[in-house]
């Protein structure tokens, strides 16, 4: 007799993704499909993604909570592949509650499985950046050094802190720590040595405060999937900063593809409905690395400085200036294919008019010539979105050209198109 076989869920994940370098407006996205969503899952990164959502009238500036936070109606789950700063966590929890480091509703957990940067992992940051001799522009915040313990297999999880005992957390830490020790002696910071005691006071300090949010999220996971619920998958930084697929070696320390999203929030593919590749209407990125689109920012007069004016283009997490470009669709083709990507968000169409209108013309790039960029001209002086636009008859005709455009160059359609950085603020191509 043969086994009964429960039938195969019907696909119901959504993975959110960014396509260029980051900074695309994913915060926005993540939340408008949360609305009807039973988990959110940010899977990778750490605390040096930063996520800008305005809910409700309310902004909140993200680096580790999910972009669904402030809704109380959706679970979010802090994914095993993040690195979590914990002081920086629980500095977000005290925003997001008002005064307490208690989230109630249950609606956040985290996995027991992602790993812990600790204080020496930024001092490590600072060093391996210092020694370099191209600098990669690293944040800072101690995501590479965790990454590469977690490679090493010596890291600590979120689970070690809650599960261990004493004795065993010592001795991880112990294990942990014997290398940074080594190097800062070797290069002549003995300040920056840490003991395993001030380690173990702050596990401990992070134990006590944050115990009740770790579990095993697996089975919550897969009872949401059995169920067909909505699940959406939050990506942190984007495609181009990819470890594997990126502009190596100016790269981030995870795989921030639709596939490393889903490995990472513990999915397996099939399960998978559609990805939504988010991009700006223009290009930005922070720190070093090639952009072929980059436009000179000397004067206000220049075109990188006028877009980055226009489009607030300044770190959520740093603060630092981003370098600023025209829409490279050679490097978005690429992204969209190797994403499996199902519909584009468009975001800054609102931006990108008010450009058009400050230079008195838009530039796309639609291939590369030896690695330069070569570009069609929009020879119209840009637009501006109506007041109270709500869908996409009401937009104006130039910037329905400017996104029919990229639809025939990437061949995917767009789907999302964002006029403005409020929550509702979102044009949805019910056609598409």
């Amino acid at each position: 007799m043969k086994p009964t076989i429960t039938p195969h869920p019907e696909p119901n994940v959504t993975i959110v993704a960014g396509m260029q370098w980051g900074d695309e407006g994913k915060g926005k996205t993540i939340d408008y499909e949360a609305k009807d969503a039973k988990l959110v899952i940010r899977s990778t990164g750490g605390s040096n993604a930063g996520h800008t959502i305005i809910h409700n009238g309310i902004k909140y500036a993200l680096h580790l909570l999910p972009s669904s936070i402030a809704n109380p109606k959706v679970k979010s789950i802090i994914g095993a592949g993040v690195v979590i700063d914990p002081e920086c966590l629980l500095k977000e929890i005290w925003r997001i509650t008002g005064d307490s480091y208690v989230i109630k509703d249950n609606r956040l957990v985290i996995s027991d499985r992602a790993h812990v940067i600790l204080p020496f992992h930024k001092s490590m940051d600072k060093l391996y950046e210092e020694l370099k001799a191209n600098k990669v522009g690293t944040t800072g915040k101690g995501i590479g050094p965790c990454a590469a313990d977690k490679m090493n297999r010596v890291g600590i999880r979120m689970g070690d802190l809650k599960h261990c005992t004493e004795s065993e957390l010592r001795a991880k830490i112990k294990e942990l720590i014997k290398v940074p020790n080594d190097l800062f002696s070797l290069y002549g910071y003995p300040e920056w040595k840490i003991t395993e005691e001030e380690m173990f006071v702050k596990c401990q300090k992070y134990k006590e405060i944050l115990s009740y949010l770790i579990f095993d999220v697996q089975p919550i996971i897969a009872r949401e999937i059995r169920k067909s619920s909505k699940i959406v998958i939050e990506g942190a930084q984007a495609f181009s900063l990819d470890i594997d697929h990126g502009d190596y070696p100016y790269v981030t320390s995870s795989n921030p593809n639709a596939s490393g999203l889903c490995s990472a929030a513990g999915i397996g593919p099939t399960q998978v409905k559609c990805v939504i590749g988010v991009i700006k209407s223009y290009c930005s990125r922070v720190g070093e690395g090639p952009f072929p689109t980059e436009q000179p920012d000397q004067t206000p007069e220049d075109v990188g400085s006028i877009i980055r004016e226009l489009g607030h283009e300044y770190g959520t997490t740093t603060g630092r200036p981003r370098r600023c470009g025209w829409l490279d669709l050679m490097q978005l083709r690429r992204a969209c294919e190797v994403n499996g990507v199902t519909y584009l968000c468009v975001n800054h169409i609102d931006t990108i008019g008010l450009i058009g209108q400050k230079v008195g013309k838009l530039k796309v790039c639609y291939t590369y010539d030896e690695g330069e960029a070569k570009y069609v001209t929009f020879d119209h002086s840009g637009w501006e979105i109506p007041k109270n636009c709500t869908n996409y008859d009401e937009l104006p005709n130039e910037a329905k050209k400017y996104i029919e455009y990229i639809e025939r160059l990437t061949d995917v359609p767009v789907k999302y198109i964002g006029i403005g950085p409020e929550d509702k603020a979102m044009i949805v191509r019910q056609d598409v």
